[in-house]
């Protein structure tokens, strides 16, 4: 008679360090979590990040939880904590002409296999924000809201906007017509006015439907290359899902086709 192994008990007292906890007890460590910021943005790169924390470090890590619910001054502290005191750490950089050339969800994905490949040491398991990531080199499994679930994928949500925050803010000092510093690249008001005043530059994913459109209009062409098949027919707005006539959201190929999440 086969024999399943043990469960690993989560003890809901451990918080967010909880399911990390469990993992290491039964062996499967070191944690690292993965998160990635710029998804739903129409602007600027896509920024995946992974992270390892300490199991003992709970205590120095009070209130990480997802960054867009924490302030830019909590978030900037945790940012330098996790610098300080993470086992190990990486953040890969997705630029919008990636995006464009293989597709915003595909773009994610590899992303997320690059940034646990950039892990000094392999991880023993590795935890993903809300989506299943096939290709990881170690057993992972996908957490629905992970980044107000398991702290290491918090930390790595941290890293992951914080970073990119950054880069929209150096973007706003070379493109300052388009309010990068403020909005980051999601589609506000704001930024749709400066669409279709000054239409789009070569930082923004002409792949996403209100970009080519505010293009057109002016009658402008991407400045780089855009596959036709990864092309969204909807506009992406903050805090909604883009999505297709049939809920689908375009992909290279079709491959790893998913509907999407806009977030920060």
């Amino acid at each position: 008679m086969i024999r399943k192994p043990p469960r690993a008990q989560v003890r809901r007292a451990a918080g967010t360090w909880a399911l990390q906890a469990a993992l290491d007890r039964r062996g499967l460590g070191p944690v690292a979590g993965v998160d990635e910021a710029g998804r739903g943005a129409c602007a600027g790169p896509l920024v995946v990040a992974s992270c390892v924390l300490r199991s003992g470090d709970a205590a120095r890590f009070e209130g990480l939880t997802d960054s867009k619910l924490l302030t830019a001054r909590a978030r900037d502290r945790l940012y330098d904590l996790v610098l300080d005191r993470a086992l190990d750490r990486a953040v890969v950089v997705i630029p919008a002409w990636e995006v464009d050339l293989v597709g915003v969800h595909v773009a994610n994905v590899e992303g997320m296999r690059r940034a646990v490949a950039r892990l000094s040491a392999h991880p023993g398991y590795v935890l993903t924000d809300g989506f299943p990531v096939p290709g990881l080199t170690a057993p992972n499994t996908p957490v629905v809201k992970g980044d107000r679930v398991a702290a290491c994928v918090a930390a790595a949500s941290v890293l992951a906007k914080v970073t990119r925050d950054r880069i929209m803010a150096g973007l706003h000092e070379e493109l300052p017509v388009y309010g990068f510093d403020v909005h980051k690249g999601y589609s506000t008001a704001d930024h749709t006015a400066a669409l279709l005043e000054h239409g789009p530059s070569a930082e923004h994913r002409w792949s996403y439907a209100n970009v080519a459109s505010a293009g057109a209009r002016l009658g402008m062409a991407p400045p780089h290359r855009v596959a036709r098949d990864v092309l969204s027919p909807t506009v992406v707005q903050n805090g909604t899902s883009p999505q297709t006539s049939g809920g689908r959201l375009a992909t290279r190929r079709g491959a790893d086709s998913m509907s999407t999440r806009a977030e920060a």
